[in-house]
């Protein structure tokens, strides 16, 4: 088992509170438009639609909501966006399980 440091705890934290305060409104929002990297939320936490990293995309998130099998899904970090499953940002938190 690995042990969380400092700095990853931290961002995990943050992560966690950013998702649990948005989500409950993203569960109700009607997504309808994929996210632009222009967007102002995609570009403070560096959103890019597709992941750099192996392991860590959009799809394996568990901020990722909506069907398996979608190219772009709502994500309760970006109310009211569609993101790409390929894409990631610095909110990522691997979905458990």
């Amino acid at each position: 088992m690995s042990s969380v440091n400092r700095r990853n705890f931290l961002r995990m934290a943050g992560s966690t509170l950013i998702g649990m305060t948005l989500g409950s409104i993203a569960l109700r929002a009607n997504a309808q438009e994929v996210l632009s990297s222009d967007d102002p939320t995609a570009k403070a936490l560096n959103y890019t639609n597709k992941s750099t990293k192996p392991d860590a995309k959009c799809g394996n998130c568990m901020y990722i909501q909506g069907s398996d099998g979608s190219k772009h899904r709502p994500c309760a970090i970006f109310p009211g966006k569609l993101v790409d499953v390929e894409g990631w940002c610095s909110a990522w938190v691997k979905r458990p399980g």
